[in-house]
């Protein structure tokens, strides 16, 4: 299976290893230091829609599934409190007011 991505690929196929390893890298900058699975990307997003009061046939829709109960198998087993808690627990990234201007002297 190959995945079409906008970004740096350009709109070149991107391979699916491909797409794991810079998720992995993004991962690994940004602090996170458990395992990680580019697959829980899914999940916590169906997650964080559920929580936010989404319709699950909206979800289903989001997520591309065919059949709705795969959808809300999706969303059993998960403990969508602890899942938001920890990472809304997390500090947000910050950027100086300035990073990025150029300022002329």
């Amino acid at each position: 299976m190959l995945c079409v991505l906008h970004g740096p690929t350009a709109g070149r196929r991107w391979e699916p290893s491909a797409a794991r390893k810079q998720l992995h890298y993004a991962a690994a900058r940004a602090g996170v230091r458990r395992r990680f699975a580019p697959h829980q990307l899914r999940h916590g997003h169906a997650v964080e829609m559920a929580h936010e009061g989404v319709p699950l046939v909206v979800i289903q829709r989001q997520l591309g599934h065919a059949n709705l109960g795969i959808t809300s198998i999706y969303l059993q087993g998960i403990d969508s409190g602890e899942i938001i808690s920890t990472v809304h627990g997390r500090p947000s990234p910050t950027i100086s007011a300035t990073a990025g201007l150029q300022i002329n002297r």
